[in-house]
């Protein structure tokens, strides 16, 4: 099975009743944008559940609020900054496919 197989199957398997909303979620829910909805934040942070730790997910919360921070962090020499970005992209791109079906 591949990489990709197994998200997808664990984010069907998720559910999020009872559970309590990660960062990303309460960031997208918070963000009040027109194509956010309940649905879609949560699909997103389940795969960041997947794919980020709790410090990459908190950093890529703060860019809902702080958009600018995002290409502060994509532009920085820090080669911590570095590697978080080629996972917040690799984060990006699983959310984009695996959550492009849900609707407000």
């Amino acid at each position: 099975m591949g990489f990709k197989t197994a998200i997808i199957l664990c984010v069907v398997g998720l559910s999020t009743s009872g559970a309590i909303a990660g960062p990303i979620e309460r960031a997208c829910l918070k963000a009040d944008r027109k194509a956010a909805s309940r649905p879609l934040c949560n699909c997103v942070q389940q795969v960041a559940d997947l794919t980020l730790d709790s410090g990459d997910q908190r950093l890529a919360a703060t860019f809902f609020s702080d958009p600018h921070r995002a290409q502060v962090i994509r532009q920085s020499d820090n080669s911590g900054h570095e590697r978080f970005w080629k996972r917040y992209k690799e984060f990006g791109a699983n959310a984009e496919s695996y959550c492009r079906s849900v609707r407000s």
